[in-house]
């Protein structure tokens, strides 16, 4: 009598338990996810070791974001049933909502060996292999946005300068000087997209009055026509002389240019760097000139400066010399 007792128990539970199972499954396709990990958790207490109940209420926790029961639910699906290719496919879900592209793709193809015809999990697979493709970009992007070193690109300048200055101590710091401007100006970029067009000076700590001389000069006005341009200039050749400046830096955007040629008459035909947006700088000393462009993309929707590209300055000068030359010692 008591095994009679026992097996109609079991009848009973088993029934409960089935239907605790189909009422969940109602909520869950009617939207009532909450409802539905409920009625799942209610059938898992009377049956622990069914997978099934176990992956239906990882389904339902994902879609009320409870990510990291979810995930729990879904490596218990695949403990009970190594075999069973809906516990990774769970599992490769919630690691997709957590943003986890690398352990979902291998989630999602461990399913994949367990069922190959499984159209839904092909697209799976080709879904995340993209998401985790554009995020190691957005990765890259963010790094070079963060992480800006110009002085790696600038070794030209430091060879022209080492061999134009003999003092060391002053090639140096023009060397620094050009490394922190452009830099400084990148970082703008990437912050605001946009650049404020100035002069920068390195100015004689000793001889300098730092009262009257200060050492960023705006000249957002010079481009605006020949007049203005040539205002500018006279201007800041007397500036660039009575504050004893060793060296200046010429920032400016393109956008307020249009084409640095311009004032040479060569016309746009000439420009080689495509319709890239970015900035120009313009290095000045009495013995060295040199131009820079630095172009700009933007890239998984950041803006991202690239490497800064050396323009013919006697084609593409912004601004004449504004420090009178130097002529080397007969």
């Amino acid at each position: 009598m008591m095994e009679e007792a026992d097996g109609k128990g079991r009848a009973a539970s088993e029934s409960e338990q089935v239907s605790l199972k189909d009422k969940g499954n109602e909520f869950f396709k009617a939207g009532n996810y909450l409802k539905a990990a409920a009625l799942y958790t209610q059938a898992i207490k009377q049956d622990p070791s069914n997978p099934t109940l176990y992956s239906n209420r990882a389904a339902a926790f994902l879609h009320l974001v409870k990510l990291t029961k979810a995930l729990a639910d879904a490596e218990t699906t695949i403990t009970l049933n190594p075999n069973w290719e809906k516990g990774y496919f769970r599992k490769g879900c919630v690691l997709e909502a957590m943003e986890r592209y690398d352990d979902s793709l291998a989630a999602f193809r461990i399913a994949l060996e367990h069922n190959p015809q499984s159209s839904e999990v092909s697209r799976k697979i080709k879904k995340l292999t993209q998401l985790a493709r554009d995020k190691k970009r957005v990765q890259e992007v963010e790094n070079k946005r963060s992480n800006v070193d110009m002085a790696k690109h600038l070794e030209t300048l430091k060879s022209e300068l080492s061999e134009k200055y003999g003092d060391e101590e002053l090639w140096k710091s023009m060397f620094s000087f050009t490394v922190e401007t452009i830099e400084t100006a990148i970082k703008s970029w990437h912050e605001t997209s946009k650049v404020d067009a100035r002069v920068y000076f390195l100015l004689d700590k000793e001889k300098t009055q730092t009262d009257k001389y200060a050492p960023v000069v705006n000249i957002d006005k010079a481009f605006e026509s020949p007049h203005t341009h040539k205002s500018c200039f006279t201007f800041l050749r007397d500036y660039a002389e009575e504050s004893f400046s060793k060296a200046a830096c010429l920032v400016a955007p393109k956008s307020i240019i249009s084409y640095p040629q311009v004032w040479k008459g060569q016309g746009s035909r000439k420009w080689k760097h495509g319709q890239s947006d970015g900035f120009f700088v313009q290095f000045e000393s009495p013995s060295l000139q040199k131009l820079w462009f630095v172009p700009s993309s933007t890239e998984k929707g950041q803006l991202l400066c690239r490497d800064p590209e050396v323009l013919d300055i006697g084609v593409h000068e912004l601004l004449p010399r504004i420090f009178k030359q130097k002529l080397p010692n007969p």
